[in-house]
């Protein structure tokens, strides 16, 4: 085998994110609706999507990616039952992606139609190879790709007959493989087109779509980023981990200690490929560190149910916390151990009051 070029570090000798510490919980969203369920060989039904729906609530996602309303009439059809069926709480937002495109960000408007609270997220793409392999442009085209789509969801929303509470995404798709000044630049001017302010902040959303490095040079994009960002306070800085290289959960987690405040992401680490970045395990890593990670693991069996009857998958025996193997060891000494901690966990639960607090699954 011939080795790949390695990819470029960034020049960056004063990070300060290796010094930090998750201290809490970061903006939760689920994308399982959408990119979870687009990697499936047989996607959801309407049935299914709204059980997933109703079980994410549940567990405490106040933002929850639906779907891609422009792509197909099935998705447009399952935006239009979630709302008109008001199956969305008060205090719950959906999300609805589109591309920077015209007649796909016109039609993500008709279907959000009576929503209370929606983010619009749209994206294109600006990596090196997708500007010369996919769109033969340089990064000014790519850039007024963006602005275009920035004016007229601007214009659309000022226009809106609704009363719906609209705020605004924008991912410069395939970040990860985009030099960073130029991710700065497009986001610079995407900010400026949707008017961003402190008190009405954009939604910068950075994925690794691809993840070509390890999860510390992740952190460095993301640091970097946010320290040339012009008007960082008008912005939340979303990561949206990708598991190429089996790094989505580190990558997370770093994103968070380099200044990422919201992390997009999915149970169990459904998506395309290898997957996205797994919310159960990063939610529940901060639980072992202390951290409330703000959403309800109590119940990881009743999930894993509706996730493989819903998706059609399984969840691996090693997966971390809910595989079935998890508790099991096959040498006499260690599974001696799992046992006896069992053993003194379920004492200590029987001998205290329960807290109502969301908490991990005992070891059983």
């Amino acid at each position: 085998m011939v080795p790949h070029i390695p990819f470029k570090q960034i020049y960056l000798p004063d990070r300060r994110w290796p010094n930090n510490t998750i201290t809490k919980a970061p903006i939760w969203c689920s994308v399982d609706l959408r990119d979870g369920n687009q990697a499936l060989i047989d996607p959801m039904n309407l049935a299914e999507k709204l059980e997933f729906f109703h079980a994410l609530v549940d567990m405490g996602f106040k933002e929850i990616e639906i779907g891609f309303p422009s792509a197909s009439e099935t998705e447009y059809e399952i935006c239009r039952e979630l709302i008109e069926k008001n199956h969305i709480p008060d205090d719950v937002t959906i999300q609805v992606l589109v591309q920077a495109r015209e007649h796909l960000i016109r039609k993500t408007f008709e279907a959000i139609q009576g929503a209370k609270n929606v983010i619009v997220h749209f994206y294109n793409s600006t990596s090196t190879l997708q500007r010369k392999v996919v769109f033969k442009t340089d990064m000014d085209g790519v850039i007024d790709i963006a602005v275009e789509g920035a004016r007229l969801i601007k214009k659309l929303t000022d226009e809106y007959t609704g009363d719906a509470n609209i705020r605004f995404e924008y991912s410069p798709e395939s970040f990860s493989g985009t030099e960073p000044e130029n991710a700065v630049r497009i986001c610079d001017r995407v900010m400026e087109e949707l008017g961003s302010t402190k008190e009405n902040p954009v939604i910068l959303n950075l994925p690794n779509t691809v993840e070509m490095c390890t999860p510390n040079t992740y952190a460095d994009q993301i640091e970097y980023f946010i320290r040339h960002l012009k008007n960082r306070e008008a912005a939340i800085i979303s990561v949206h981990p990708h598991n190429d290289r089996g790094c989505g959960v580190a990558a997370g987690e770093l994103a968070l200690l380099a200044g990422a405040e919201r992390v997009e992401g999915t149970l169990f680490g459904n998506g395309e490929r290898t997957g996205n970045m797994d919310i159960v395990t990063m939610g529940l890593n901060m639980f072992t560190q202390g951290v409330d990670p703000q959403l309800d693991f109590s119940n990881l069996p009743h999930l894993r149910d509706i996730y493989e009857r819903c998706t059609n998958m399984k969840i691996d025996p090693r997966q971390p916390y809910i595989g079935e193997l998890v508790f099991t060891a096959f040498s006499g000494s260690h599974q001696d151990a799992i046992n006896k901690g069992s053993a003194e966990s379920m004492n200590r639960s029987s001998a205290s009051t329960p807290s109502p607090a969301r908490a991990a699954p005992p070891l059983s």
